[in-house]
């Protein structure tokens, strides 16, 4: 199976690979059309990239997948999550809403205008984005997920993220510890042995926190919380372990960080 799309691109895997890695946030990638209906001048809103993208994300994703020993499916964001967030849920189950970032944005990390919004607060044009963006994306990320489980029987989805040092005024959770490498889990997703699996692949970078500040896993909605054969983590890299912040070049952690995650695939794989 191979799909792509303007907005998104499934890179396949070996045929009997479990593992999907998920990367939602690495592009900087904004449409004119949607660039249009964003306020911020030229240099706001490259400032607002540097701080809300995770950056190099897709470029450990992709090392790893070369250094496994079973190339594992990857599935990444060709566009920026300020044309949509594919991670968000699209309705008012969706906590950030509360800070102007449910699926469509209407606020920045320091809580400035990116998009208008209507009196419901809700961002005007959102809708034809969330149709035109979001649903597609959910639909191909669904797909990938099945394709796995009726060829190998199970899946296994492992968000790539990054997070900065220091804590954003949008963050709902920023007041909690910024270990080096945080790892979100899902109920019922996310089993003790995949926990321990993670934290060992990544026991060399100085600390491993669960849950702080980000937490939670991407399952697509029509497997979420009732089919077991679907599991899931979230690797939250705090940025200073790979890169100059914000928004500057990558270091030697890149490569360092796609040999754990190649060896946490490595064993997703063999269990």
């Amino acid at each position: 199976m191979n799909d792509a799309s303007p907005s998104y691109r499934l890179l396949p895997g070996a045929p009997e690979s479990p593992v999907l890695l998920h990367v939602p946030h690495s592009s900087r990638v904004i449409p004119a059309a949607v660039r249009d209906a964003i306020v911020l001048d030229d240099v706001a809103l490259e400032r607002e990239l540097d701080h809300i993208t995770d950056a190099y994300t897709d470029r450990i994703a992709e090392r790893a997948a070369g250094r496994s020993a079973v190339r594992p499916w990857r599935f990444v964001n060709q566009l920026s999550r300020l044309v949509i967030d594919p991670e968000r849920f699209p309705d008012e189950r969706e906590e950030m809403l509360a800070v102007g970032m449910g699926a469509v944005y209407t606020r920045t990390t320091h809580g400035e205008v990116l998009r208008p919004a209507g009196d419901d607060g809700r961002p005007l044009g959102g809708q034809s984005l969330v149709d035109r963006y979001f649903h597609p994306y959910a639909a191909a990320m669904t797909h990938a997920v099945t394709h796995l489980l009726e060829t190998v029987g199970r899946a296994v989805v492992i968000d790539v993220h990054s997070y900065p040092t220091e804590p954003l005024p949008y963050e709902l959770h920023g007041e909690g510890p910024r270990p080096p490498v945080c790892l979100g889990s899902a109920p019922f997703h996310t089993s003790a042995d995949l926990l321990a699996a993670a934290e060992d692949a990544f026991a060399g970078f100085g600390g491993i926190g669960v849950n702080s500040p980000f937490g939670g896993a991407y399952v697509p909605l029509k497997y979420y919380g009732h089919d077991p054969r679907v599991t899931a983590l979230m690797i939250e890299i705090r940025r200073d372990v790979y890169m100059t912040e914000p928004g500057g070049p990558a270091g030697r952690g890149v490569g360092a960080l796609a040999e754990a995650l190649a060896r946490l695939v490595d064993v997703l794989t063999t269990v």
